[in-house]
């Protein structure tokens, strides 16, 4: 079985080589809630002088999908590529038409 930060390799794993290439200088980490929007699942931040930052939420990912492993897993890699897609500019409006949100 895998572990939720597991999940989160394997989603980052998957990336098409080409987008992975794209990726530097961003961290993705895993955390247990947003403190500020307890409900997110995921935040994309970025500031002056630091690495962008991918925060993946665990708990209010495992509360809404924990009962069905491959729901988890399926949500837990759409939020990857959700907050990713942040960091090459790509806003909800378009995620939304893409079927990311």
């Amino acid at each position: 079985m895998v572990d939720f930060e597991g999940h989160v390799r394997v989603a980052l794993d998957a990336l098409p080589p080409d987008l992975a290439a794209g990726l530097e200088n961003v961290a993705v980490v895993v955390e247990e809630e947003n403190p500020d929007e307890p409900d997110s699942f995921g935040l994309f931040e970025e500031a002056p002088y630091l690495p962008a930052k991918v925060t993946v939420y665990r708990r209010p990912l495992e509360e809404d999908f924990g009962d069905e492993p491959e729901e988890l897993e399926r949500q837990i890699r759409l939020t990857v590529l959700h907050e990713l897609a942040h960091y090459f500019g790509i806003d909800e409006e378009r995620l939304e038409e893409l079927g990311y949100r």
